[in-house]
């Protein structure tokens, strides 16, 4: 996969940070069809800092837990200008003191904004990572699966591996019904060997 980079649709840092936070436990085809109104209206996180809670909530109402998610942005925008100039800092643990960013937002934005060695685990690098065998079944936390994959995949490629896990999770790897007979990793796959007999 040559290719492997967001699917969500962003023009800066800051639009890639509204969008993520918007993506939790929500699609990305979803937060897609948010966010082009959104970013039209609040391209930055000064036009955004001067929006309310309430006129923030009628842009992103469609997504799963809005309010929180209303109210995330406000505040994170706020911050943004009033502590870092309106820029989206590179360090995680000061993306982290951002409100609606965790460890896993602040990982997308270190990896794909900043290039920096970040593994990000959402619900499908955890899947498909161990069901390849990539972690031992004892690494039942995303922190514990995070900190595995980050030491065993060359540091140059964690970024975009971190993207072939999600997109391989997304498309082929599936929940419920992974596409083993359409993978082309089912020679070295647990879950494939235990499965397909």
């Amino acid at each position: 996969m040559p290719v492997a980079e967001p699917e969500l649709h962003y023009g800066s840092p800051f639009q890639l940070l509204v969008a993520v936070i918007l993506s939790a436990q929500c699609t990305d085809k979803r937060v897609n069809l948010v966010t082009p109104r959104l970013f039209e209206d609040y391209p930055t996180a000064e036009c955004m800092a001067l929006a309310s809670e309430e006129v923030l909530l009628d842009y992103v109402k469609s997504v799963s837990y809005p309010n929180s998610k209303a109210r995330h942005l406000s505040q994170m925008a706020r911050i943004l200008v009033e502590r870092f100039g309106g820029e989206v800092p590179s360090d995680g643990k000061l993306l982290e003191q951002l409100p609606g960013v965790g460890r896993k937002t602040a990982n997308v934005i270190q990896a794909v904004i900043f290039g920096k060695a970040r593994m990000a685990v959402d619900t499908h690098v955890f899947r498909v990572s161990h069901r390849l065998g990539l972690v031992p079944e004892t690494a039942s936390t995303p922190l514990a699966v995070e900190k595995v994959l980050t030491k065993n995949f060359p540091e140059e490629i964690i970024p975009k591996a971190h993207h072939w896990l999600i997109l391989h999770g997304r498309y082929t790897c599936t929940s419920r019904a992974p596409k083993c007979n359409k993978c082309g990793l089912t020679s070295i796959c647990n879950y494939a060997k235990n499965n397909n007999s």
